[in-house]
């Protein structure tokens, strides 16, 4: 087996320049939880790994000391503890349900080294191509983010791709935007409530993101507005006692019916929140898991007290104000766009990833490349739960899947062309989820483990 300390072997070449062979190694694109738990489970299945991170540590969007970190100060997990730790490193029994992302960030390096991964993480280089090679194998060019060195390519047996999908901005257009003489930003450049004090604000997006901003505007700033294209349903942070998602994962183990689990959602909901249309708010134009789910348990508090006036869409910038699609306007000294962020995979080419005309990749389970087969991307979801549980398992069948690539070659081909290069799209969400780009990823957790369950059963048994 090779390691990450042999980095240099016999040399090819490749269009004129040097290919180092790092013969059966895989190569992993990012170091944030994906990536980790990619390097960790890789390890496990007796790979070597090299890892290329951008930047100068672990943890990705965790991160908050890296450029595209999309973590504010008061950020935390809108995902119970239970339900997003990864299953074999439990996160302190003495945390809070909700950790803060500084805490997230600690725990991502705390496994990083108890599963002893930073010698397999090559901080500092940013892959800036991907290139298939002879043989089902990969050419991977790296440069110094510092700009030490020249650019280097290295040949791997497989390349698994976690460089995350919240780091490139969704930028709408609006006309006037170019004209206005306030300030615009995207929610990824906001880091702190300061920059809100004594401001008038425009907060655009009802995402996780748009409330929490929205919410810390309604303490900070002099007024806020709140701008949305349809109603939501906003879910607490926690129902009956416990953490809300902990109550969801109760019901579904009872094994309801959709219809009668969106009944006792909707009757919780007006239980609980109300009927947002007194507000002031929209009413929902779909029901209970049919978009993201939105938990917030202070914007309805902060609108019902007046902080948070709620608007619908941008129709048009002017210079000095902002025209709502109802034909009033507002006059905000900032605005905050949270219109959520687009996968990004540069150093690839689009048809490697079967990206269509919109930039979606279509991957079999999210994950696998139907095109390539020693191709794979981990953590390209967005589910009802935590995301670090889900990425273990994806990544098991990963490593469980090259592994058997690797040991026999034509059974891995029978299976390949059985269960991932033919069969069609699937969405592995328990409703039929609103078609938009912010529910390209979305997952069921429930339905989703299933399948990578399925999946890591057959591979098991393609190996026996």
């Amino acid at each position: 087996m090779t390691t990450s300390t042999d980095h240099d072997s016999a040399t090819l070449w490749r269009d004129g320049r040097p290919v180092y062979d790092r013969g059966e190694t895989v190569c992993v694109i990012g170091a944030g939880p994906s990536g980790l738990v990619a390097i960790k489970n890789l390890k496990e299945y007796g790979f070597g790994v090299d890892c290329y991170e951008r930047e100068t540590g672990v943890g990705g969007a965790w991160n908050w000391r890296h450029d595209r970190s999309p973590v504010y100060a008061s950020t935390h997990l809108i995902s119970s503890k239970p339900f997003t730790q990864y299953p074999d490193f439990p996160m302190p029994d003495d945390w809070p349900d909700y950790p803060h992302h500084g805490q997230v960030l600690a725990y991502l390096e705390r496994y990083a080294d108890h599963f002893d991964l930073r010698p397999h993480i090559w901080f500092g280089t940013e892959v800036v191509k991907v290139e298939p090679a002879d043989g089902l194998r990969w050419d991977v060019t790296t440069k110094s983010t510092g700009g030490y060195g020249a650019e280097r390519t290295h040949r791997y047996t497989a390349v698994v791709v976690a460089n995350g999908h919240n780091w490139s901005p969704n930028l709408p257009s609006y006309e006037g935007l170019d004209d206005f003489k306030g300030k615009v930003i995207h929610s990824s450049a906001y880091k702190d409530p300061a920059e809100l004090r004594g401001k008038r604000v425009l907060v655009v997006g009802g995402g996780n993101t748009g409330c929490d901003i929205a919410v810390e505007a309604a303490q900070h700033a002099s007024r806020c507005w709140h701008s949305t294209r349809r109603g939501y349903w906003y879910a607490p942070k926690y129902v009956l006692g416990r953490p809300a998602d902990q109550v969801n994962d109760g019901i579904l183990a009872l094994r309801l019916p959709l219809w009668l689990r969106q009944w006792l959602l909707h009757l919780t909901l007006r239980l609980t929140v109300g009927d947002l249309r007194r507000f002031g708010m929209r009413k929902p134009d779909h029901k209970v898991f049919e978009t993201h789910p939105i938990i917030n348990s202070q914007l309805v508090y902060h609108v019902g007290h007046g902080g948070i006036a709620p608007v619908p869409d941008i129709a048009r910038f002017r210079r000095h104000s902002v025209e709502l699609s109802d034909g009033s306007e507002v006059e905000p000294d900032v605005v905050v766009v949270a219109t959520g962020y687009r996968p990004r995979f540069e150093f690839l080419a689009p048809d490697a990833l079967a990206a269509d005309a919109e930039g979606r990749p279509r991957l079999h389970l999210h994950a696998f490349s139907r095109r390539h087969p020693t191709l794979a991307v981990a953590g390209l979801l967005e589910s009802d739960s935590g995301l670090f549980t889900l990425v273990h398992w994806q990544t098991v069948a990963i490593a469980r899947w090259l592994r058997l690539h690797e040991a026999a070659p034509q059974r891995a081909g029978q299976f390949w062309t059985a269960r991932v290069a033919k069969e069609p799209d699937r969405r592995w969400v328990g409703a039929k989820v609103k078609d938009t780009q912010r529910h390209w990823f979305e997952v069921a957790h429930v339905d989703y483990l299933r399948a990578l369950q399925k999946l890591i059963d057959g591979l098991a048994g393609a190996k026996a």
